[in-house]
């Protein structure tokens, strides 16, 4: 077989063999973690991000040029990224698209010099670029192609030949990045990606047309989303959620955005690469549609009774409260005020306290379930504040929170807390009346005091700085090292917390996670007493899932 160019209909082909693969390999990606915790999930935010695009590319005609499929895989892309690497993943096919625009077929040299921008792209969405990750696959594999589409004009031969390059650049990546070494591992995001170039490779090389297998589902135990603020569906003013996309659209998206206002509320309008996603609450979901119109095509329409939606969450309510003592609530009222925050959260205790420390808008997810651009700014979206604070309390959510501030119109911030400890924290230092800067310096002075302390389980059997760690074994982790190791639960945690307080520590509590009981945790608390009674001890009721302890250190 010799393919010299490449179309619409074969890179939508090769789309779909990516995100299928990916799909199918995605739990040996997960299993890279450096850490041998139970969360990793970047092949799972991967694969999630890569199907947001083949959810937009199956919205074209069959006969769409190779443009419009790499823009569609763009877009959706941004708007379903999580986590970093599907964050960075989003860029790639971001970049990829820019050096397609305007194109109907392409060639090896058209190719490479995609593969150029998408590696420019990603490293212009990261701060400070780390080599050894996948950033340094992707611009590898583009610096080959450039040199190899010089001579080779077969695309099966030149995609076969950079991904064999690929691998070698993935095998590299623990001689770049010290800790991948000492893990035993290749990078996680890395690996991520020539797993996408391999499943577009073989559905290139494959005969006939390639099925779309479907949907991932991510692991979501981080609780049950409940909306309580309106009792009486005579209480809901515009009766029909509307959401669509608009394609192929040059409109003033502002003026859109004022013209669709009048026909409603809770109004979400996003704009970029000639796309416009719409999300609004309305009463004549046939007339916002009639509007969208007059400007381009429509897609993804999707229209939803909120009445009746209401009438059945409020029997899930009652049936969920009957089995669960605490819930994750959520203020979507709509009151005008200074300050508005909203939070990523894992567990219902903790979502619990984030609520009594004023958070209007709590998002699922962590370590488990990392939220996309999209589920932030639909979040941002339920808010009313004139300024709104994204709490994202995970590093692999922090891009995904950024990424949403760039794509919205409100006046967003993102405070970049790590952990749970430094959210709760950074709120109980924010003042009402101070500025958005006053308040930012204050948040970071009182989360540089704060150290996170955590137990779970290891995954696999690994080594990390010399320490051997087998499969099951409990280990206690702060600020990326493995501090404490053993079979005891209670046992690790004292040794952790021992290793982790010093001088200057006078309040340690003790979030405990769905699979600890109450009196597991209240004896944890006499033994840490009665080794440290300097120190007030405080145990909240967290629920977290994969993690058994939650320390927060002052």
């Amino acid at each position: 077989m010799r393919i010299e160019y490449v179309n619409g209909m074969l890179l939508r082909k090769a789309f779909i063999g990516a995100a299928n693969y990916l799909e199918e390999n995605k739990e040996d990606v997960n299993a890279l973690n450096v850490f041998p915790v139970p969360d990793g999930d970047t092949g799972t935010n991967m694969s999630l991000t890569v199907q947001s695009a083949i959810k937009q590319i199956l919205e074209l005609e069959e006969d769409s040029t190779i443009s419009q499929v790499a823009k569609s895989a763009s877009s959706g892309s941004l708007m379903g990224a999580r986590g970093n690497s599907g964050v960075i993943l989003s860029q790639l096919f971001r970049g990829f698209a820019s050096g397609l625009e305007g194109k109907e077929e392409v060639n090896t040299m058209d190719l490479a010099e995609s593969f150029k921008l998408a590696a420019d792209m990603a490293y212009k969405a990261v701060m400070k670029p780390t080599e050894g990750t996948i950033l340094t696959v992707a611009r590898e594999c583009a610096e080959y192609a450039s040199d190899l589409a010089k001579k080779e004009k077969d695309i099966i031969i030149f995609m076969s030949e950079v991904i064999e390059h690929g691998n070698k650049s993935l095998d590299n990546t623990p001689n770049l990045l010290p800790v991948l070494k000492q893990a035993g591992v290749v990078d996680a995001g890395g690996k991520g990606l020539i797993v996408i170039l391999t499943g577009a490779f073989r559905a290139l090389t494959s005969k006939g047309e390639i099925e779309y297998l479907g949907k991932s589902t991510g692991k979501k135990k981080d609780g049950k989303q409940v909306h309580r603020d309106e009792l009486e569906t005579s209480d809901i003013k515009f009766g029909y959620c509307t959401e669509f996309i608009i394609n192929n659209t040059k409109a003033d998206v502002e003026k859109f955005r004022e013209e669709l206002a009048l026909y409603g509320d809770s109004l979400m309008v996003v704009g970029g690469e000639d796309l416009i996603k719409v999300h609004v609450h309305t009463n004549n979901p046939g007339l916002v549609l009639e509007k969208a119109l007059s400007i381009g095509e429509l897609n993804d329409i999707k229209i939803d009774n909120m009445r009746i939606q209401h009438r059945n969450l409020l029997i899930e309510e009652e049936e969920y409260e009957n089995n669960h003592n605490n819930v994750i609530e959520i203020d979507t009222k709509k009151e005008s005020k200074k300050y508005s925050f909203i939070t990523v959260s894992m567990g219902d205790g903790i979502s619990k306290v984030f609520k009594d420390l004023n958070v209007d808008y709590v998002i699922p997810g962590g370590q488990t379930m990392n939220p996309s651009t999209e589920d932030i700014l639909n979040a941002v979206e339920k808010v009313s504040g004139e300024n709104i604070i994204i709490f994202p309390n995970n590093g692999n959510i922090i891009l995904a929170a950024k990424q949403a501030k760039e794509m919205s119109e409100k006046n967003l911030y993102v405070f970049p807390t790590k952990t749970v400890a430094e959210g709760i924290v950074a709120l109980l230092n924010f003042n009402q009346e101070a500025s958005i800067d006053e308040n930012f310096e204050a948040m970071e002075s009182a989360v540089e005091n704060v150290k996170t302390g955590q137990v779970t389980y290891a995954v696999r059997d690994t080594e990390i700085d010399n320490i051997k760690i087998k499969k099951d074994d409990i280990i206690g982790i702060c600020k990326g090292d493995i501090k404490a190791i053993g079979k005891d639960i209670q046992k690790v945690s004292l040794e952790l917390i021992k290793k982790v307080v010093d001088e200057n520590t006078e309040l340690i509590t003790i979030f405990y996670g769905e699979n600890i009981d109450e009196d597991e945790a209240n004896t944890l608390a006499e033994l840490l007493e009665a080794e440290f009674d300097d120190y007030d001890i405080e145990v909240v009721y967290g629920g977290q899932p994969l993690y058994y302890y939650i320390f927060s250190i002052e």
